[in-house]
């Protein structure tokens, strides 16, 4: 699957859901996930090379010069992938203090939820989705 190829790694998509909470620098990343040095500098450099990233660079006063890392619009898309996955957490695999993160318009604060419309607007239950052979199945059904 040409998404895992990308962010199935283990460590990669925590280190984009925490670029969505607002994380930029190695150390926030470092400091928020505890994943081994050796390991983030990895991910990142694949998110990078991936085009989920894309590095800016960034100079405090007395300190040499450091990279920031900040989503690019194909990152922004994972959005979904991320908010699928909080989704089924929520309801399938609950915390029982309550939910760890929320899906919510960034500008009104509203909840919202990830769902299969079709092109007329209506909600399908995913008991009713399945996936059929695309254009390109000769690549990867065959």
């Amino acid at each position: 699957m040409r998404t895992l190829d990308v962010v199935g790694e283990k460590w990669s998509l925590l280190v984009v859901r925490e670029a969505f909470k607002g994380r930029t620098r190695y150390s926030e990343f470092r400091d928020a996930l505890g994943a081994p040095s050796d390991v983030l500098s990895a991910r990142l450099t694949r998110l990078v090379e991936a085009g989920v990233f894309e590095k800016r660079a960034y100079r405090e006063p007395g300190s040499r010069e450091r990279s920031s890392y900040h989503l690019t619009e194909k990152g922004q898309g994972l959005a979904l992938v991320l908010g699928a996955m909080v989704q089924w957490g929520d309801t399938f695999q609950p915390y029982t203090g309550g939910r760890a993160s929320e899906i919510v318009d960034a500008t009104a604060g509203e909840p919202l939820s990830l769902a299969f419309v079709d092109p007329e607007g209506r909600s399908h239950p995913a008991s009713e989705v399945t996936l059929r052979p695309g254009p390109a199945a000769i690549e990867t059904w065959g």
